[in-house]
């Protein structure tokens, strides 16, 4: 692994780090302040920090457990100031309302070099969808 993938890999170490102990201005700060934020929950799209930080603060809310983060088959392409990152994250942990979770979701995350370091300026965190159901398939372990 090269210097640059070391550090987009301690990018994302960071950000599941935040993630987990619910430090929303960590991990804020892991994201360009424009950033476009495609995830599971609704909304088509999140445009920008302030808006990432809302969505980032509901998610933290519905968990009164911490939230499990674990990378998996993480793979690293950079050219010059991009990078893109993509991986199967397991999401666990135990809800507000006492309910378990543990499911693998897909996750993408585009970086680009600043005068501050890596920072993620997109992210696309999505499911399989079970079409013929028209279900989310967060049965699949890989």
């Amino acid at each position: 692994m090269n210097s640059t993938e070391s550090k987009i890999r301690a990018l994302l170490d960071r950000r599941s780090e935040a993630i987990r102990n619910k430090d929303i201005d960590r991990l804020i700060s892991l994201f360009s302040p424009d950033v476009v934020d495609f995830d599971m929950v609704p909304g088509l799209q999140h445009n920008g920090s302030a808006a990432l930080r809302e969505r980032f603060l509901g998610m933290f809310e519905e968990f009164q457990s911490s939230i499990g983060q674990e990378l998996r088959d993480v793979n690293i392409s950079a050219d010059g100031d991009l990078a893109i990152a993509y991986s199967l994250i397991r999401a666990s942990g135990t809800r507000s309302n006492g309910v378990e979770v543990d499911y693998w979701v897909r996750g993408t995350s585009s970086c680009e070099r600043s005068a501050n370091g890596w920072l993620i300026t997109h992210e696309h965190i999505s499911v399989p969808v079970d079409l013929a159901r028209g279900t989310a398939a967060l049965d699949l372990v890989p």
